[in-house]
């Protein structure tokens, strides 16, 4: 299986080991290419300011984390274009559609940064300017490569003249127009040219060689080469960009086995069944299924024995039974209950969130399908949703409580850690204690949670504005405690604030742990947010432009749960499509 991810930071550890192999890929495809230029792929994703353009890595890797292909894409912001600086496979994969995989993937990111024009570079296949056979056939390869996707050399301009008179195989400057009708007009058309050539090329190309090239740009006078070699295509490449902006859903099939029938226990299977019946209404929301995920990704998170705790303890529970704590043992910690319901008060917070059969099953299925969302993050997807019960933002390293059991967003969180810096945006009406005890140590990962001020709310213990972090978490850890009456105005007045240093952190990822407690007549919430509320939230949230992934956690008024979820749902959509 081949999956195809874009990589912004160079320094997070699994990006580190793919550039290495990306750097192999251009020794052996491009055996010209100075060392000095390969070894520069990682300055280029870290020092955007340095080489004045910002640089997206795309790869094609195995689940063994093996490069196959890649493409390293510019996006020269000020102008608002993107140049394909490089494209290419390994060997074994020339003609089997990898790399028409990756221009696909390439063009859909040109698109979501809402680029006017691709520009790119193909040797020439003109007699004239490559007078080697054997050279310009492999030129010739090439263009008929990007004309089955509509993309030709642009035609009436000096753009091909030699730096050197003796110079041979003068690149064509070649073009994807996108979504658009016709190339940009001679002011903007420049001001690309310009840039490729100063900032590409300066060391290369003089002042007067820039000039006459650039001046040569008219209204008019320039325009796309009609198809030489194939009939373009009218499918395939266009596929990728709308899967792009789909939400894709991973809901936790397996939750009702976990259903508490106790008086007054308000997370119950119906939250999930009423959400999904409304977001089946989107046309844009796309359903796929969860694989198991080792166990590894939870003991990165949780203590080893707490995780086993869990497991052991519900196993025990005869059915139909549930434990809850009663003893809660802090005077001694060195020495553990050996009854369960007494062990269950070692590691739980609270006396209301039980251990029954199939406790751990729901929640050991909940971080599947969690993981299986912010995998789609790695393949270039933009949205998705792990819709899950039991909820999990209230369950620390090694402690559970708020029906939570594992820490599905913090789990997630840690495993795109390693693909970039993540941000946690937590908005349920409850502080999202267990992220912030999980990564308060670390800087990779932003905590930051909207919720009501712990002196009335759940857990109450946590969540003052004066938690900060620790150590190099120190600044990496915000949160908001609000009063139990407040206006959807004066909460967006804080979000936009949060939003803004998300943007300033800068993250590979966004983690959205959703609260919909938030809601009018929520029984555990006092705020009275409406649907059109929701849909501005996600409205909102998508400006953040990033990779997202939303996590299900509080909300518990039925009647209105799956139609407020529906319409956040909406507002994201609606965000990413601008």
């Amino acid at each position: 299986m081949i999956r195809i991810r874009r990589i912004l930071d160079a320094s997070a550890p699994a990006n580190k080991e793919a550039i290495e192999q990306v750097k192999i890929i251009l020794k052996e495809q491009f055996s010209a290419l100075k060392d000095k230029e390969i070894n520069a792929i990682a300055s280029k994703l870290n020092n955007p300011l340095k080489y004045k353009f910002q640089s997206r890595l795309i790869i094609a890797e195995n689940l063994k984390g093996e490069i196959n292909g890649f493409a390293l894409l510019l996006h020269v912001p000020d102008i608002n274009f993107c140049y394909l600086d490089y494209i290419a496979t390994r060997n074994k994969y020339i003609g089997r559609g990898l790399g028409g995989a990756l221009y696909s993937a390439v063009r859909a990111e040109a698109i979501n940064l809402k680029s006017e024009v691709l520009l790119m570079e193909c040797l020439p296949d003109d007699e004239v300017l490559s007078p080697n056979k054997e050279i310009r056939e492999q030129n010739i390869k090439r263009l008929a490569f990007y004309e089955r996707y509509k993309v030709y050399p642009i035609i009436g301009t000096k753009y091909e003249t030699p730096v050197k008179p003796e110079d041979t195989d003068p690149p064509y400057l070649v073009a994807d127009i996108l979504n658009h009708d016709v190339l940009p007009n001679e002011d903007f058309m420049r001001k690309a040219v310009d840039a490729i050539l100063r900032r590409k090329y300066g060391y290369l190309c003089s002042e007067e060689y820039i000039v006459n090239v650039v001046s040569s740009i008219h209204d008019g006078a320039y325009y796309l080469r009609s198809a030489q070699y194939t009939k373009p295509k009218k499918t395939s490449v266009y596929a990728n960009v709308d899967c792009a902006d789909k939400i894709y859903v991973v809901a936790n099939e397996g939750h009702e086995i976990h259903h508490i029938k106790e008086r007054g226990y308000v997370e119950s299977p119906v939250r999930l069944r009423v959400i999904l019946k409304e977001i089946h209404k989107l046309p844009f929301v796309q359903k796929i299924k969860s694989h198991k995920w080792s166990n590894k990704y939870i003991h990165e998170v949780h203590d080893v024995n707490y995780v086993k705790f869990i497991k052991n303890a519900s196993m025990k529970v005869p059915d139909g039974k549930s434990v809850y704590p009663y003893v809660f043992p802090i005077r001694n910690q060195e020495r553990k209950p050996d009854d369960s319901s007494l062990h269950a008060g070692y590691y739980c917070i609270d006396s209301f969130t039980p251990i029954n059969k199939n406790a751990y099953k729901a929640a050991r299925a909940g971080v599947d399908c969690t993981l299986t969302a912010a995998s789609m993050l790695l393949e270039d997807k933009k949205i998705a949703y792990a819709l899950v019960r039991p909820p999990g933002h209230h369950a620390e390293k090694a402690s559970y409580g708020g029906f939570c059991y594992y820490s599905n967003n913090a789990i997630a969180a840690n495993y795109l850690s390693k693909y970039g810096k993540v941000a946690i945006l937590d908005i349920d009406y409850h502080h999202g204690n267990g992220q912030q005890n999980i990564f308060y140590n670390r800087k990779d990962v932003l905590t930051i949670s909207i919720h009501g001020h712990p002196k009335f709310a759940y857990p109450y213990f946590t969540g003052f504005d004066n938690e900060k972090g620790e150590d190099i978490g120190k600044g990496y850890n915000i949160n908001n405690p609000l009063p139990e009456i407040i206006t959807f105005d004066e909460y967006m007045h804080v979000l936009e604030k949060m939003l803004d240093k998300i943007n300033k952190f800068n993250p590979a990822f966004l983690v959205v742990a959703l609260g919909l407690d938030t809601a009018k007549s929520d029984p555990t919430g006092s705020w009275g947010f409406n649907g059109d509320n929701f849909n501005a939230l996600g409205v909102s949230i998508a400006k953040c432009n990033k990779p997202t992934l939303v996590v299900q956690e509080g909300g518990y008024n039925t009647h209105s749960l799956g139609s407020n979820a529906k319409k956040f749902l909406s507002g994201i959509y609606q965000g990413i499509r601008g």
